[in-house]
């Protein structure tokens, strides 16, 4: 697991995200593991402040797309969350490439922050570790949101 070297709550500061409109695009395969993601972004949006809303897409493929209309209909940042689990066929690497690769061109091409919760497993062992759930040893939806926050807020202080 590679936890390591992520910032401590002591070192996160406590966001205002008063002002800022976040949409949390996700995919709909592997439920538990994707309501966990989105339990966790949701945590971290109300605690700041933000307005948001979800929007669930059929899976990491559509992500991208979504997301990029969400941000030029007016979001200030988008959520991206979505799980993959390797299988016998190239179709992983695939998928989380074209859901890589898409959604960082969304963030350069729209100039706004893509919170990247997509997760690219080998099992589901290792989503359930990741998604926030009792037991797991991570947060990833908590961690896609608050780098989504912190990223639109720089960049309104770079603006302004």
């Amino acid at each position: 697991m590679s936890g390591a070297g992520s910032p401590t709550a002591a070192l996160t500061p406590n966001l205002d995200a008063q002002g800022l409109r976040v949409v949390v695009v996700a995919g709909h395969w592997h439920e538990i593991i994707t309501d966990g993601l989105i339990a966790g972004a949701v945590r971290v949006l109300e605690a700041s402040g933000a307005d948001y809303e979800i929007v669930r897409v059929p899976g990491s493929f559509e992500l991208p797309v979504v997301c990029k209309a969400a941000l030029e209909a007016g979001a200030d940042a988008v959520v991206a969350l979505g799980v993959i689990i390797r299988g016998g066929t190239p179709h992983f690497e695939y998928v989380s490439a074209a859901a890589t690769d898409g959604l960082t061109r969304v963030a350069l091409d729209t100039g706004k922050p893509v919170g990247f919760g997509v997760l690219t497993l080998d099992d589901e062992q290792q989503g359930i570790d990741r998604a926030g759930l009792p037991g797991s040893k991570e947060d990833k939806g908590e961690e896609a949101a608050t780098a989504a926050i912190a990223t639109a807020l720089t960049l309104r202080a770079l603006r302004s």
